[in-house]
């Protein structure tokens, strides 16, 4: 394969960050993503960006979401309509994230203790719930998750880092689950980047020194192109 063309994406948390990035990505190879995200106008900004790039290249088509992926009916609905729409699914990448206030492990309120763990994760297990039959109507499927590896654990993310390490592992059990007949399921871990989750974590740091969420992007949409990583691998980007 060596582009996307004829490809369906669905991107979640693609209004900004990575997930902004990685649609962009993505429908510069040709495929058509669709783009998940509570932010309506980040998403008329995506749909923008890829259509002035589509001009010149001729690739990307995009079919915006607005939406919050805690809903869970609406996970069902948007499930249906893809199926009813285009009968599967090629590529899935879970980039949204919720980024709870910093804080002692014992002042976590319960509110955001509960906001990290529906976002980041049981709306995974929800999301897997609803992607994998469609994943599984087209031959060489992907699911790709990013992950934090360096916030689980970290003094004053307790909350942020626990949610996202549970996620991650639903990931990891989805991708042992189907090793052997796919979809292909892996992870990714892009480098520090100047995302509005980076910001809250490490608040006053030069932003200027990051590696602008362009680059990891361009490098997940290759390795997408290439066949993805091994079932379960984390891929450095």
């Amino acid at each position: 394969m060596t582009d996307l063309t004829g490809k369906l994406a669905l991107v979640t948390g693609a209004s900004r960050g990575l997930g902004y990035e990685v649609a962009k990505a993505l429908a510069a190879k040709g495929a058509h993503v669709v783009a998940v995200a509570r932010t309506v106008g980040g998403l008329e900004e995506l749909d923008d960006a890829i259509k002035a790039a589509a001009e010149e290249s001729g690739n990307g088509e995009t079919t915006l979401v607005p939406f919050d992926i805690k809903d869970d009916p609406g996970l069902e609905r948007l499930g249906a309509a893809i199926f009813q729409r285009w009968a599967g699914l090629d590529i899935f990448v879970h980039c949204a994230a919720h980024a709870t206030p910093m804080g002692p492990t014992e002042h976590v309120s319960d509110k955001d203790l509960d906001a990290a763990i529906a976002v980041n994760f049981r709306a995974v297990q929800r999301l897997i719930r609803v992607i994998d039959p469609l994943l599984k109507q087209r031959e060489k499927a992907q699911a790709v998750f990013i992950t934090a590896p360096d916030e689980s654990g970290a003094k004053f993310q307790s909350a942020y880092g626990a949610a996202k390490s549970a996620g991650e592992a639903v990931a990891r059990s989805y991708a042992a689950e189907n090793a052997r007949k796919g979809p292909r399921v892996w992870l990714a871990a892009p480098p520090p980047m100047p995302t509005a989750v980076r910001g809250r974590f490490y608040p006053g740091e030069d932003q200027s020194t990051l590696t602008p969420c362009a680059e990891p992007a361009a490098a997940l949409a290759a390795k997408i192109i290439a066949g993805g990583g091994e079932p379960g691998e984390t891929v450095r980007l």
